[in-house]
C-alpha cells in the first residue's frame, strides 16, 4: 500500500497547476496520532495565496456555469471514477492523519466520499433547473465563487458534500481543508487534476483558520462560504462574511439525544448507543452523545453499556482486532481528559474508562472509552461537546422530561430515539434536530442533512446540496 502522502503537500492547487505557496506563511508538521511522529510537513498558505485562487475561481466562473448541467455532471461522473481508482491510498491517508483504523478508513471514511459523489450524480441528471410558474421562469443558476473549509474528523465526507453539488451547481470554489488532517485533501486535488477539471473551477490552498479562513469569509469575490467544524470558529466565519453579505451554510457542533423508550429492545438500544457514540473515536458533530433512559431501566442499562464499551478494543489502528483508534491530537486529548475529570467532580458515576491512556498504550492519543451514569442534566459532560469516546446516560421519569431536557441544549444537529415505530414517530416530531434517526437505520445519503440552533444552518446531502449551492432567479414576463 502507497504511503497515503501526495507528492503536492508542499504545493497548493490553483489555475489548474501545481504551484509554490509564498513563503510568508512557512509550514507545519503532521502529525500521526497513533504514534505521536511527524509524517510531513504541510505548506501553510497566506492571504495572498488565498486571493491569488480567488481571483482564479472568479476569472473561471462565467465560461463553467454556462455550460450545460449534463456536462457538468459528466465531469463529476470522471471524478468520482478516479477517486475509487485511488481508494488504497485515500485509505492510507486517513489512517496516518487520523489514527483511523484501517477497516474504519477503507469503510466509512472512504466509502462516504465514493457514496456522496455518487448520491449527487443521481440528484444531478434529475434535477429540475427551471420551471415555469405561470408568466415567471424560476431558474436556477450557481452562486458564483464558493469558499469552502472543511474539518478534519470526517475529511473525504464534508469535501464531497461541498466540492460535487458545487461542480454540479455550475459555482467555482477554493477549498481548504484541515491543517490537521490535509493528507486526503491534497489526493483529492490530485483526483480534480486527473479528471480534466477546467482551470480555475476547482482550486486548493492549505493552511490556517485565521489566515486562510478569514480570507476566504471576507473577500469580496467570494460569493458564499460553507464551512463545517466548531460551532466557535462557525461564529467567526459569519462574523468576517457579514460585511460583503455573503451566503453562508454552515455544520457546526452537537450535544445530540438519543431517548431510549419504554417501548424499546433495551439492551439492544443500550449496546447500539454506545457504538453510535464511540464511532469514529467520538469524533463525530452528530454523535449520540447524551442518552436518556426510564429510570426503572437506568442500572441495568449501565450495565449493558459497561459490557459493550470494555468489549470494544482501543489500540494501533493498523491491528485487525482495533475498533477505536486515537483522536487527533494532543490537544484534544487533554481537552477530553478535563471534560472525564469534570464529570467525576461534579458527582456522575463513572461506569467504566475515566482518566489517562487505556491500560498497555503509552503512547498516541488514545483515549479510554468511557461511559457515565447518573448524569444530571445541568453537568458540564452533559451540556459541552467532548469530542471523544464519553458517554453520559441520564436517567428519566416520563417522555416530556426527556424530550424537554433534549431539547434544552445550544445546539441541533441530530437526534436518536428507540422504540416501537409508530411510538418513535410521534416523540421524533417533538424533537429540534435538523435530523432524527429512529431504531439505528441504515446512513440515508439523499435525507437534508443540517442543524437547528448553533448547529448551523443550510442542508447538504444529494440535491439538498445542489440547492445550496445555487442562487434561485425569477425572470417576470418570460411567457408561458
Amino acid at each position: 500500500m502507497t504511503s497515503g502522502v501526495s507528492k503536492h503537500l508542499g504545493q497548493f492547487y490553483i489555475d489548474g497547476e501545481w504551484v509554490k505557496p509564498s513563503a510568508a506563511a512557512g509550514s507545519m508538521g503532521v502529525e500521526n496520532p497513533a504514534t505521536e511522529e511527524i509524517v510531513a510537513q504541510v505548506a501553510l498558505g497566506s492571504e495572498g495565496d488565498a486571493d491569488r485562487a480567488i481571483l482564479a475561481a472568479r476569472a473561471a466562473f462565467d465560461g463553467f456555469t454556462n455550460t450545460p448541467p449534463a456536462e457538468r455532471v459528466a465531469l463529476l461522473k470522471r471524478i468520482h471514477e478516479i477517486y475509487k481508482a485511488r481508494e488504497d491510498e485515500f485509505t492510507e491517508a486517513f489512517t496516518t492523519e487520523m489514527g483511523a483504523p484501517l477497516s474504519f478508513a477503507r469503510g466509512a471514511q472512504f466509502w462516504a466520499g465514493d457514496v456522496h459523489i455518487g448520491a449527487t450524480i443521481e440528484a444531478g441528471e434529475s434535477f429540475e433547473w427551471e420551471h415555469q410558474r405561470g408568466e415567471t421562469r424560476v431558474v436556477h443558476e450557481g452562486i458564483g465563487v464558493a469558499g469552502l473549509i472543511t474539518p478534519w474528523n470526517w475529511p473525504m465526507n464534508q469535501i464531497a458534500c461541498k466540492v460535487a453539488p458545487a461542480i454540479v451547481a455550475g459555482t467555482t470554489m477554493v477549498l481548504k481543508p484541515s491543517e490537521i488532517a490535509p493528507l486526503s485533501g491534497t489526493l483529492f486535488a490530485e483526483v480534480m487534476h486527473e479528471a480534466g477539471v477546467p482551470k480555475g473551477v476547482f482550486n486548493l490552498v492549505n493552511g490556517t483558520g485565521p489566515q486562510v479562513g478569514a480570507r476566504l469569509s471576507s473577500h469580496p469575490e467570494v460569493d458564499m462560504v460553507s464551512f463545517t467544524g466548531s460551532t466557535r470558529a462557525g461564529i467567526q466565519v459569519a462574523t468576517s462574511a457579514a460585511p460583503t453579505v455573503k451566503r453562508v451554510a454552515q455544520e457546526l457542533g452537537g450535544k445530540s439525544a438519543n431517548i431510549i423508550l419504554s417501548s424499546a429492545d433495551m439492551e439492544a438500544a443500550v449496546a447500539g448507543g454506545v457504538e453510535g457514540c464511540f464511532g469514529n473515536s467520538g469524533q463525530s458533530c452528530d454523535a449520540p452523545t447524551r442518552m436518556f433512559v426510564p429510570r426503572k431501566w437506568h442500572r441495568d442499562a449501565l450495565e449493558v453499556a459497561k459490557a459493550k464499551a470494555e468489549s470494544m478494543v482501543t489500540g494501533d489502528p493498523r491491528d485487525p482486532a482495533t475498533n477505536l483508534g486515537p483522536v487527533i491530537s494532543g490537544a484534544q486529548f487533554n481537552k477530553i481528559q478535563g471534560l472525564i475529570q469534570k464529570g467525576i467532580d461534579e458527582g456522575a458515576t463513572l461506569v467504566t474508562g475515566g482518566t489517562g491512556r487505556p491500560k498497555g498504550l503509552n503512547r498516541g492519543w488514545y483515549v479510554q472509552p468511557t461511559v457515565f451514569g447518573n448524569v444530571d442534566h445541568g453537568m458540564t459532560i452533559s451540556r459541552e461537546e467532548i469530542f471523544g469516546p464519553v458517554l453520559s446516560i441520564l436517567p428519566y421519569d416520563d417522555e416530556d422530561e426527556a424530550v424537554a431536557k433534549a431539547n434544552d441544549t445550544l445546539y441541533g444537529l441530530a437526534a436518536y430515539v428507540q422504540g416501537e415505530n409508530s411510538h418513535a414517530r410521534r416523540i421524533a416530531r417533538r424533537l429540534r434536530a435538523g435530523q432524527v434517526s429512529l431504531n439505528y437505520p441504515d446512513w440515508d445519503i439523499f435525507a437534508p442533512f443540517g442543524g437547528y440552533k448553533q448547529s448551523g444552518n443550510g442542508r447538504e446531502y444529494a440535491d439538498w446540496g445542489i440547492r445550496d449551492f445555487c442562487e434561485v432567479k425569477g425572470i417576470v414576463g418570460y411567457g408561458a
